[in-house]
């Protein structure tokens, strides 16, 4: 019966920068078959590699044909679920990628829109989170590593796909990675329940929010 449900597609990440766990990862893995607003979830698990989390992501949107799709990434020093707005098309690596490559200045998709912006109710999910009493904000940057690199790749691959809607956002680190690089973080299951949230808001929402998100300079 599942099987007939739409999809709302979450996508983490494996660990990377020698780490051990990676919370995008253990956040999706604790989601995967829950049901939401008549949708049922699927995760997948992204390598943390330039052009192989594309290939990786290629084969899930063929494979699960999403109604909506949040790809979820680690951000250290991030405090809250970081809802991000906007996709930029350059990938600049501070560190190497799981694969050892570190592009530098280098479009995603050479001769591709300088950006793409989230069609998920970005607002809407942040409300939702403050209503259920955890940390959020609408973000304006997700980077230049490969968590912008799959955002950007996969809101050029929705432009195909009518209807479906999709975004990225950061979480933070969970309070074992905190232990050993201190810094803001949040236990697994508050960050598996802020997910949840956030992804039945994006659901239930046909219209987002009009409501201040932006930031100062």
């Amino acid at each position: 019966m599942t099987a007939t449900l739409p999809v709302l597609m979450v996508t983490g990440f494996e660990p990377f920068g020698g780490e051990d766990l990676n919370p995008s990862w253990e956040v999706c893995a604790a989601l995967d078959g829950l049901q939401i607003g008549g949708a049922r979830v699927v995760a997948r698990r992204l390598p943390c590699a330039f052009g192989a989390a594309l290939q990786a992501l290629d084969e899930a949107l063929a494979l699960h044909a999403p109604a909506l799709v949040l790809c979820l990434g680690q951000a250290a020093g991030r405090a809250d679920f970081s809802v991000e707005r906007v996709a930029i098309n350059v990938d600049d690596a501070r560190i190497p990628d799981n694969l050892g490559a570190c592009p530098v200045d280098v479009p995603v998709l050479p001769g591709g829109p300088a950006a793409y912006f989230a069609t998920l109710p970005i607002k809407a999910m942040v409300a939702a989170l403050h209503g259920a009493g955890l940390p959020a904000s609408v973000s304006q940057t997700a980077g230049t590593y490969v968590c912008n690199h799959v955002f950007y790749g996969l809101m050029h691959r929705l432009t195909v796909r009518p209807g479906v809607h999709g975004g990225f956002m950061h979480l933070p680190l969970l309070p074992v990675q905190a232990a050993r690089r201190p810094g803001p973080s949040l236990p697994l299951t508050t960050q598996v329940e802020g997910v949840r949230v956030a992804l039945a808001a994006a659901w239930a929402t046909a219209q987002d929010l009009r409501a201040a998100g932006g930031a100062e300079c």
